[in-house]
């Protein structure tokens, strides 16, 4: 089979040919059609995780036909018993395990999921990583809620766009910031109320017209988030899935206690919100936001792309 093997750090992966999966006890073969990058596999390619391994075929997200059937697969690998949080041997497909940029993928049979038949290939793919993400954070950790108030940062990011879209179809207001004018004008055409550039020195006396916030949706950390709690209402919960930016500088735990805020983590999700996840967006007819296709082929510059930062929306890969 192709795919897009990552041969040693600080390179790109190279489309070339890789020896075809041999399913285990348990598993089955996925003949991809899409597959989506995440920016864990951009800093996977930097030498940003630990226990990296060479050769590997990256990526998490991923759809295709599994014994005739439309599927999507589960990307979180032994989550364990605890619904609350991951146990000790998880993992995310795409390292250690080989992952989804391939032409074929071995997971176990309890990780294929029946595609929503309204999304088209493209679209399936964007969804497993990011939308799940999305979903725990907004959901099960945020309560999110018809008439909340959610202010999601980063707009443009895969998390952050379902999260938007996710959190419109219960019927809340929703706000958001980006370093990106154009990102936060196609996040309004989205459904967004407002937003603001945090580029600029008083982004946070804009968002204060939404008169504050009953949940906040962050990947970024950096100093904007000590900014971001200042902006919630008292009881808001701040839910905190990635850390682009870096760490919290200057933290002020006076306004955690007295606006008794709720800061929680959040990482993927369990089998169980994977399908409720699929469940939604069916039923609320979603449509993941795509950036752009790529070839399988020209991988090497869908990465470049994701390194960039550019992108409105998730960057697939045709299979």
């Amino acid at each position: 089979m192709k795919a897009l093997v990552l041969t040693e750090a600080n390179s790109l992966p190279i489309y070339q040919d890789a020896v075809d999966p041999i399913p285990t006890e348990g598993e089955v073969i996925v003949d991809i059609k899409a597959a989506a990058l995440n920016h864990r596999d951009v800093f996977v390619t930097q030498g940003k995780y630990s226990n990296i391994r060479f050769p590997i075929i990256l990526g998490s997200d991923g759809a295709g036909i599994c014994d005739g059937k439309e599927v999507v697969i589960y990307p979180a690998l032994n989550w364990g018993d605890d619904p609350r949080f991951q146990g000790k041997s998880f993992e995310i497909l795409g390292l250690p395990r080989n992952g989804t940029l391939a032409e074929k993928i071995a997971v176990p049979a309890n990780h294929v999921f029946p595609k929503p038949a309204h999304l088209t290939w493209p679209e399936a793919a964007a969804l497993p990583l990011a939308g799940l993400t999305a979903y725990r954070a907004l959901f099960t950790k945020g309560r999110c809620k018809a008439g909340d108030k959610v202010l999601i940062t980063g707009i443009g990011g895969g998390v952050a766009l379902f999260a938007l879209q996710f959190a419109k179809a219960v019927g809340a207001e929703v706000w958001v910031n980006s370093s990106s004018d154009e990102k936060i004008e196609r996040a309004i055409g989205l459904g967004a109320t407002g937003g603001a550039n945090y580029k600029t020195p008083d982004w946070n006396k804009q968002l204060e017209a939404a008169g504050g916030f009953d949940i906040v949706i962050d990947g970024a950390g950096g100093e904007g988030f000590g900014t971001v709690l200042k902006l919630c209402k008292s009881g808001a919960r701040v839910v905190s899935y990635g850390g682009t930016i870096g760490m919290v500088p200057n933290f002020s735990p006076q306004i955690l206690f007295w606006k008794q805020l709720e800061v929680l983590g959040s990482t993927m999700g369990t089998a169980e919100e994977f399908a409720a996840l699929l469940d939604f967006v069916a039923s609320h007819q979603i449509h993941s936001v795509v950036d752009q296709v790529f070839t399988l082929q020209d991988g090497a510059q869908a990465f470049q792309r994701m390194d960039v930062g550019g992108q409105f929306g998730k960057i697939v890969l045709a299979i």
